[in-house]
C-alpha cells in the first residue's frame, strides 16, 4: 500500500502543476494497480501482466461485490485512459479525465485500506 500511496502523491503533484496530464494519468493508474496488488498479496496471488491482475481482481473481488461494482467500472476506465495517454500519440489527456483518474485512485486506496484493515482485524 505504501507504493500505491506514494505513487498517488506523485500523480497529485504532477496534476497540480497542470503541465503534464499524461504523466499524472500514468501515475494515478499505477497507484490503482499497486493498491489492487496489495489486495491480492494478502492471499499471495500475483500475475506478470496487468490485464491478469485486473481480471482476477474483477472476478474475485468486484463480481463478488467485496468491492463495489462501480469501482470496477472506474478501474477499467482508468486503464483505458492510461493506455491512451501512454500509447496513443494523438491522445490529448484533459484536465477533467486526469482529475477523474486521480479521484478513482484516491477512492480505491481508501477502499483497499479499509478492506485490509478489516481483513486483519478478523484474523
Amino acid at each position: 500500500m505504501n507504493k500505491a500511496k506514494e505513487t498517488l502523491k506523485t500523480a497529485e503533484m504532477i496534476f497540480k502543476e497542470g503541465k503534464d496530464f499524461t504523466s499524472a494519468n500514468n501515475r494515478a493508474y499505477y497507484a490503482i494497480f499497486y493498491a489492487i496488488r496489495a489486495v491480492l498479496a494478502i492471499k499471495e496471488i500475483d500475475f506478470k501482466r496487468h490485464k491478469d491482475v485486473l481480471a482476477y481482481f474483477n472476478k474475485e473481488y468486484v463480481n463478488k461485490e467485496i468491492f463495489p461494482k462501480m469501482i470496477g467500472r472506474k478501474i477499467a476506465q482508468a486503464q483505458r485512459i492510461r493506455e491512451d495517454s501512454d500509447y496513443d500519440d494523438d491522445y490529448e489527456p484533459s484536465f477533467e479525465k486526469t482529475e477523474q483518474q486521480i479521484k478513482t485512485a484516491q477512492e480505491l486506496i481508501i477502499l483497499v485500506e479499509k478492506y485490509i484493515n478489516d481483513y486483519y482485524k478478523s484474523k
